[in-house]
């Protein structure tokens, strides 16, 4: 009987980038105040964070201290699509090394897997918020899904105390497992219908 080992966390993050890259690259200026799905972030201030995320989690793949006491307004500056794309990439890389996933990072202590894996959700929920915000559909790659899958349902308690998850939702039966995965970050994968949506969803994650 032949095992197959399961994707590493920069192959998952190198497929995850490949589906977020294009769709934040394609985002218009006269989009960045909408309105998204993480009800305190409008796209600018969402497309920061996850620059500030891509940045600050490549540094956590080193092992090395990060700084998320303020957001840079990253797209203030020329050329920002052509930076985030190149930044995404570094992050593949750093999480690429070896000994990335090894040994545990950042200030909570945490497994450096499970660091890796909350950067993997971050670049896949918030590419659907900004999908969603701008009036776009976005289906992450069913590999990167089911590598989030159980360590979600692992975090989402925490993430519930600690305000960077809404409540669960409930969905009807036959929901996808990327359906299942949001509403497990409190987003309702049916409510929101992009520009004029309202729907309550994650604080940061």
């Amino acid at each position: 009987m032949t095992h197959t080992t399961p994707p590493g966390i920069g192959d998952l993050l190198r497929i995850a980038a490949a589906h977020a890259t294009p769709l934040i690259a394609e985002t218009p200026d006269t989009a960045l105040g909408a309105p998204t799905p993480c009800a305190e972030y409008d796209v600018r201030a969402l497309l920061n964070h996850l620059f500030d995320v891509v940045v600050n989690f490549q540094g956590l793949a080193a092992k090395e201290s990060v700084d998320f006491s303020s957001t840079p307004d990253r797209l203030a500056e020329e050329g920002w699509r052509d930076r985030f794309a190149a930044e995404t990439g570094s992050l593949v890389e750093a999480w690429s090394r070896p000994g990335a996933e090894e040994g545990v990072t950042g200030f909570f202590g945490l497994p450096a897997r499970t660091v890796g894996r909350m950067v993997l959700l971050d670049l896949t929920v918030h590419a659907w918020d900004l999908a969603r915000a701008t009036g776009r559909d976005f289906e992450p790659d069913a590999a990167v899904v089911a590598g989030l899958a159980e360590e979600v349902e692992q975090l989402a308690p925490t993430g519930r105390e600690m305000k960077v998850f809404g409540d669960a939702v409930e969905l009807p039966a036959g929901a996808t497992s990327f359906e299942r995965l949001l509403a497990t970050t409190g987003r309702d994968p049916h409510a929101w219908d992009g520009l004029s949506g309202t729907a309550e969803a994650a604080r940061s994650v």
